[in-house]
């Protein structure tokens, strides 16, 4: 039997890789229902070929990073153990792409092409890979620290931090330094809604997203004798809690009603393997409300023009489930223990902290560099337009 572990492992990791990259599908949907019609080709380009993008960075860097696992070698040293961890690699690759995918959403509508692809390949080769090596692959004693203060490592099972949060924050300092969009906050106070184009293709990006996530959180255990029912009953749990409070939050509007699965799917990953059901279902409840709150504050008295709310969603929903974790993880509710308060804490305010300054420093370098904004004339026409007239003729271009 044991020489069958290695490739039900391979197709476990390849099932769940292909269940996350399916996620993607869902970003894209997700931003193209959201965003105003003219705004759609973009956005549907954008998020393919990021995840073209991160897939050279992450090959060719950021595994490396996180990992110290290289892959210049032969295909037959790449092949051994049915290539589990090449297979590993396509699995966490999905999990890196995720982050350009969720800025993608803060900044549409004004953000030039080149230059997002620029930061997308800096992050996922190596302000992602730096801080995901420090909690998964023990790099840079930081676990060990952790566990020597507090007894305990960071626990974050499936990304909660260390891949919501951080996409969430890097979002945030993106979305500040590029400025809303054009007439978005008039000079008389008012504010332009920009209502989404689609709500089925918006409810479409939440389902692919919600169907998928269960591949995200569940095949996050990597090997199929560490599978774990509780993982998929307590992503199971969040969803719904995220659903019914953001339901009755924002009044059954239907971007929060479907934003409020995915808050507390993104809450739930830190401590999905630890948790009671009754606190995932706590959990993603809070999360949900989390986002309501704090979508509509960032939006209409902060003047944050973050579109799809991803500092809320991602950001603090992220967050939240870190520190969740080492509240609902604790044998006192329910959960397996193992997990410590402190340690959840600190672990938080290092992805915070680090997704921040470096999603600073990144747009900001591009910004003095090569300028992030899409002329007037483009945000007001489409964003970058050269994105729908590849290959287009006078007569042609008439249809767009």
């Amino acid at each position: 039997m044991d020489s069958l572990k290695p490739g039900a492992d391979a197709l476990f990791l390849l099932l769940g890789a292909i269940m996350v990259l399916a996620m993607h599908a869902g970003f894209a949907f997700l931003e193209l229902g959201t965003v105003r019609k003219k705004n759609q080709v973009n956005a549907l380009v954008k998020i393919l070929v990021d995840f073209a993008v991160s897939t050279v960075a992450y090959f060719f860097v950021g595994y490396a990073v996180a990992y110290g696992v290289s892959f210049y070698s032969g295909a037959g040293t790449l092949a051994a153990n049915n290539g589990v961890e090449l297979v590993r690699f396509f699995f966490l690759l999905t999990f890196a792409a995720a982050i350009p995918a969720i800025v993608s959403g803060g900044i549409a509508e004004r953000a030039r092409f080149g230059p997002q692809l620029m930061a997308t390949a800096v992050i996922v080769g190596g302000v992602y890979p730096l801080f995901e090596g420090m909690v998964w692959g023990q790099r840079l004693g930081f676990q060990a620290w952790l566990q020597g203060w507090t007894g305990a490592a960071f626990h974050d099972f499936a990304g909660s931090v260390v891949v919501h949060a951080v996409g969430g924050w890097i979002g945030l300092a993106a979305v500040l330094l590029l400025g809303p969009r054009a007439n978005r906050y008039r000079k008389d106070g008012a504010i332009s809604a920009h209502p989404p184009s689609s709500i089925p293709f918006l409810a479409l990006g939440a389902w692919i997203l919600a169907v998928g996530w269960f591949g995200f959180n569940v095949m996050s255990a990597q090997s199929l004798d560490k599978l774990s029912g509780l993982v998929a009953v307590n992503s199971l749990m969040a969803m719904v809690g995220g659903t019914l409070v953001a339901v009755a939050l924002g009044r059954n509007d239907p971007g929060f009603a479907y934003n409020g699965p995915l808050a507390g799917l993104v809450a739930v990953c830190a401590g999905s393997d630890v948790m009671h059901p009754l606190g995932a279902l706590v959990v993603g409840g809070v999360a949900g409300a989390i986002f309501v709150v704090m979508f509509t504050l960032t939006q209409n008295r902060w003047r944050i023009d973050d579109v799809l709310g991803v500092w809320p969603l991602h950001g603090l929903c992220g967050a939240w489930g870190g520190l969740a974790c080492g509240v609902f993880g604790q044998p006192a509710l329910g959960g397996l223990g193992g997990v410590s308060l402190g340690a959840q804490l600190v672990g938080t305010l290092a992805g915070v902290a680090w997704a921040l300054v470096a999603g600073a420093a990144v747009y900001g370098v591009l910004r003095v560099g090569v300028g992030l904004r899409l002329s007037p004339e483009q945000e007001f026409d489409g964003a970058d337009l050269s994105l729908h007239r590849i290959g287009a003729t006078p007569e042609r271009e008439a249809n767009w």
